[in-house]
């Protein structure tokens, strides 16, 4: 048995509980993981609240972030005794996930933990700090240069936010951070911003072309927030798409992309490939100030990871969760 939070949904309705969980439910996969440390996700916090449908087969086990040691394998690149870390790949949604002290997965989801890392560090990263990273690395391969001008970080207290304005500062960018929270102002300066902006500038609807500013974005909001970050991108600026905390809908026109030449990336952590997710997480060994993720990151214990999930929705929670499943 294990103790891990189990979401179910029937005749009595939508629920997630912390439950003793016999191992033998445990769904198919070739690596079986002693789970150390999971995290509260937006997706795990839809998942947890039942506020969006997240979860596709019940009963679920959220938690879409995964660090802990393999306990058995049968997978050739995985051997008892390895530190592995998971993001996404599905878990927490159509596959039991990290919110439990136990986990059986495919070992090619797994990849090593990067030695720069404690358990508890990887997690504080996360699939937030992960997919920051792979916004940082399209705006570089789309040829943005710290010297090119302003980066703007939308839900910039959040925790992709918060990476990616970490990230983007130690880079050499100019950081100009995006939140609702103006008591997070000086948290955010901490991070490396140069500048924080109200959410309210950009939350309403638009022009289709603004005044030109922004030489990069790295946006996790969507809708309008999103429509009026590419009508101010600058001259063949490059705008990273990787959230929708603000709504799936982009009420945009295209003025910005054959007018100015915006390019728009979007940003897909859960499928990426492996190669791509191994180089992220080289880059964040390098380029994520490790002394900066105890200021992005407040930790509970797995029974309070559902109230969490709630504060999380709300728009309470700042930067990161991790959860320690072990207590």
């Amino acid at each position: 048995m294990f103790k891990g939070i189990l979401i179910e949904k029937d005749d009595a309705g939508y629920r997630a509980a912390v439950e003793d969980i016999d191992e033998n439910r445990l769904p198919e996969g070739d690596v079986t993981v002693r789970v150390a440390y999971s995290s509260l996700n937006y997706k795990d916090g839809l998942a947890i609240t039942g506020k969006g449908p997240v979860v596709r087969k019940f009963p679920m086990v959220p938690g879409i972030d995964i660090a802990g040691t393999v306990e058995s394998s049968s997978h050739p690149d995985c051997r008892p005794g390895d530190r592995v870390l998971l993001n996404g790949w599905g878990v927490g949604e159509t596959h039991w996930g990290g919110l439990a002290q136990k986990a059986r997965l495919k070992g090619e989801w797994l990849v090593p933990l990067p030695a720069a890392f404690s358990e508890r560090q990887a997690v504080a990263i996360g699939t937030a700090g992960y997919t920051a990273m792979l916004c940082v690395m399209a705006l570089e391969r789309q040829g943005v240069a710290p010297a090119d001008g302003e980066i703007v970080v939308t839900g910039a207290a959040g925790g992709v936010g918060s990476v990616a304005v970490a990230v983007l500062s130690k880079l050499g960018y100019t950081v100009v951070a995006v939140s609702g929270r103006p008591d997070e102002a000086a948290y955010l300066k901490q991070l490396g911003a140069s500048e924080v902006l109200d959410r309210s500038v950009f939350s309403s609807p638009g022009k289709p072309l603004g005044k030109e500013r922004w030489a990069g974005a790295v946006d996790v909001v969507g809708s309008h927030t999103l429509a009026n970050v590419c009508a101010t991108t600058r001259y063949r600026g490059v705008v990273t798409a990787c959230g929708l905390a603000g709504g799936m809908d982009f009420p945009s026109s295209v003025a910005p992309f054959i007018l100015r030449g915006v390019t728009l990336v979007g940003i897909d952590s859960v499928m990426c490939p492996r190669p791509e997710r191994l180089i992220a997480w080289q880059r964040l060994a390098c380029d994520l100030d490790i002394a900066k993720l105890g200021l992005i990151t407040h930790e509970v214990a797995l029974a309070e990871a559902i109230p969490t999930a709630a504060q999380l929705m709300a728009g309470k929670v700042r930067g990161r969760v991790v959860v320690d499943v072990n207590r």
